[in-house]
């Protein structure tokens, strides 16, 4: 000690107190670097899980787009086979009604 009360330390106690200190750096930045890497993990699988998630969410739409349009082309196949339907029943009738006609104006002209 010296007449102002500071300590003065020896070369060999002021390298042992380096040592020490750049001990504690080495080990604080491995410890940063962990921490880093920890948190690049976390990012990247993170990234891939927002990826991940869009990619469930296009192929639900694709999914439901694709039903709906199964659904319209069976609303579509159903009308046409109505469709179908009722232009034999109405050629049919149209049929019978004219033959009837027919049969009945020959009849009344035929019976005169």
């Amino acid at each position: 000690m010296n007449a102002s009360g500071t300590r003065l330390f020896s070369d060999l106690e002021v390298e042992i107190l380096i040592d020490e200190i750049s001990e504690a750096a080495l080990e604080a930045i491995e410890q940063a670097a962990g921490e880093a890497a920890k948190a690049a993990v976390i990012a990247s699988i993170e990234r891939e899980a927002a990826a991940l998630r869009e990619a469930v969410r296009q192929q639900a739409d694709a999914t439901r787009w694709r039903l709906e349009a199964e659904l319209k082309q069976q609303v579509i196949n159903e009308t046409k086979k109505a469709g179908t339907k009722n232009a034999v029943i109405a050629g049919l009738v149209c049929f019978l009604g004219g033959l009837a006609v027919g049969i009945g104006g020959t009849l009344i002209i035929g019976g005169r």
